[in-house]
């Protein structure tokens, strides 16, 4: 008999996380498992990458509430949770008030909403050999499934995260595993939760090479506006995190310099797009740093480009750096924990200071010299970044189960 695995996720919008989920979806063993998707609201332009061995539970409205307006939530008759989330939020902005938080009260808001709405949720009726929570909310999986083993996904570095720890550590205590995404994600979880020690496991990002040459090339890309532009690329959504704000001034920087001819192409959406347009125009590099939105398809634009960078102030392991690497791509990140993780400095791509003047000479770097850009391409060209192996540890906790259990 097929074995069954749940695994659930907020929405299917374009992001890393998702972008990775995808991935790991097209690697499954749909002859030894069956393969069920929870997903708590049945938007995002990712929908239609599902592989269609996996079956898509019908969607539970009440799950939906948690990134809806409250208004729109009210509307449709959410009363009960849409009362919590008021509460939450006015909570967390004095949590995060007393805690003067870089960040603001967001990510508290969502533990205290996920924590608090799950009293009001609907269990899953089917019971599962290993039910997996690949995103937030982890509640869902800790408090409304029933499974043989349980699995929570991290995703970032908690050790950089503004979070309620300890409000967190009762959810994570609920799961029999937590799957981190590289060992430098590992160790900065374990450092604001040591008494966790035993259940965390490395499971990489799952990467298909054959699925990301295959969307890179579909035609649409960068639009080459000069032979002589250097066309950089970013992925990734638009929030302070990123360091896209520093990415901006060290274009700015680099144009005093005199290297105008540099085109910046932004792959991404989120809160912070507003304040970024701001910067962006007070700079006057509205022709030079350019915001693409959304795409559901981010392969073409970085196989059109010059070189890709990472400018973020933290990371789990960035789906997309890898990406940019099977696509032969050069590599800059900045030096943000865990870097080292996605980068070996100078051998497959550039670790620069995790700052605007690192940035700088980075960039710099790579425009002045294409013998550098064809070093790095050619190093990484022919090099293996598939893993579908990395599922065997899922695969072998199941099998854990079973044998414990006297089943052969």
């Amino acid at each position: 008999m097929k074995k069954n695995i749940l695994i659930s996720v907020y929405d299917m919008e374009i992001g890393g996380i998702e972008r990775s989920l995808i991935n790991m979806l097209e690697s499954f063993d749909y002859d030894r498992y069956k393969v069920d998707l929870f997903i708590c609201n049945h938007a995002g332009d990712f929908m239609s990458l599902i592989p269609k061995q996996v079956h898509v539970l019908p969607q539970i409205h009440n799950y939906s509430v948690y990134r809806k307006p409250i208004l729109q939530c009210i509307k449709e008759g959410h009363y009960s949770t849409s009362i919590i989330r008021v509460l939450c939020k006015y909570i967390a902005k004095i949590k995060a008030l007393f805690r003067n938080l870089k960040e603001g009260s967001g990510y508290i808001q969502m533990q205290l909403v996920s924590k608090y709405t799950s009293y009001w949720m609907p269990k899953i009726a089917q019971k599962y050999d290993l039910a997996i929570s690949y995103a937030w909310p982890h509640d869902l999986i800790a408090q409304k499934v029933t499974a043989d083993r349980k699995i929570a996904w991290i995703h970032t570095d908690y050790s950089e995260l503004e979070i309620d720890n300890k409000l967190d550590l009762n959810v994570w205590n609920k799961f029999d595993s937590i799957a981190a995404v590289s060992e430098a994600c590992s160790s900065s979880f374990l450092t604001v939760y040591p008494s966790l020690e035993k259940k965390v496991i490395v499971v990489e990002n799952i990467t298909s090479p054959a699925f990301i040459k295959k969307m890179a090339a579909e035609t649409n890309s960068i639009p080459k506006n000069t032979a002589e532009a250097f066309h950089i690329v970013s992925v990734g959504r638009l929030s302070f995190v990123k360091g896209f704000d520093m990415a901006v001034e060290a274009l700015k920087k680099l144009h005093v310099k005199g290297y105008t001819n540099i085109k910046w192409y932004v792959i991404g959406y989120g809160g912070y797009e507003n304040e970024l347009k701001q910067i962006i125009a007070g700079f006057k590099l509205e022709d030079s740093f350019i915001l693409l939105g959304k795409q559901t398809n981010p392969y073409p634009y970085i196989q059109a480009c010059d070189l890709y960078v990472q400018p973020s102030r933290y990371e789990g392991k960035a789906v997309t750096v890898t990406e940019a690497q099977i696509l032969g791509k050069p590599i800059l990140i900045t030096n943000y924990p865990t870097a080292k993780s996605q980068v070996e400095d100078g051998v497959d791509g550039y670790i620069c200071e995790l700052s605007v003047d690192g940035i700088v000479e980075g960039v710099q770097k790579f425009v002045e010299n294409d013998e550098l850009r064809r070093t790095l391409t050619d190093r990484i060209k022919d090099k293996d970044y598939s893993n579908t192996f990395e599922l065997d540890k899922l695969y072998e906790i199941m099998e854990d189960v079973r044998l414990s259990k006297g089943v052969i």
